[in-house]
C-alpha cells in the first residue's frame, strides 16, 4: 500500500506536500543560517539551503542518500529547483558532488 506520509518514533505522521526533482549540491560553511540556526553549535545537523519560493523554510525534506533534513538556509545560487545539503567537512561535500535527486517535502 502506498503511504503518503513518513512515520517515525519522534513524529507520528508527516504528510507529503510534494515530490520534486531538484539539482543538489553541498556546502560546508559553519555559521548561522538564514533562519538563525547556528551550525557551529550543531555541526551534525541535517540542514539544507533552499529557495523559499519552492520549499518553505522550516519544512522537513527527505533527500535520498542524505536523509531527512530541515530547510533552514538560503543561498545566492539557490534559485528555483536547487538545494544545498550541509556537511561539516569539505571532503564530504566533494563526495556528494552535483546531481539530480527526487526529494519529498512534508507539510509543516
Amino acid at each position: 500500500m502506498y503511504q503518503d506520509y513518513l512515520s517515525t518514533r519522534r513524529s507520528p505522521k508527516l504528510h507529503i506536500q510534494k515530490k520534486i526533482t531538484v539539482t543538489s549540491t553541498a556546502y560546508a560553511e559553519m555559521g548561522k543560517t538564514a533562519t538563525g540556526y547556528d551550525l557551529r553549535k550543531h555541526p551534525n545537523a541535517k540542514v539544507i539551503a533552499v529557495d523559499p519560493r519552492v520549499i518553505p523554510l522550516g519544512s522537513k525534506v527527505y533527500i535520498p542518500g542524505y536523509g531527512t533534513a530541515i530547510a533552514r538556509d538560503t543561498g545566492g545560487a539557490i534559485k528555483g529547483k536547487k538545494i544545498d545539503v550541509f556537511y561539516k567537512s569539505k571532503h564530504k561535500c566533494i563526495n556528494w558532488g552535483r546531481h539530480k535527486v527526487k526529494i519529498t517535502v512534508y507539510k509543516k
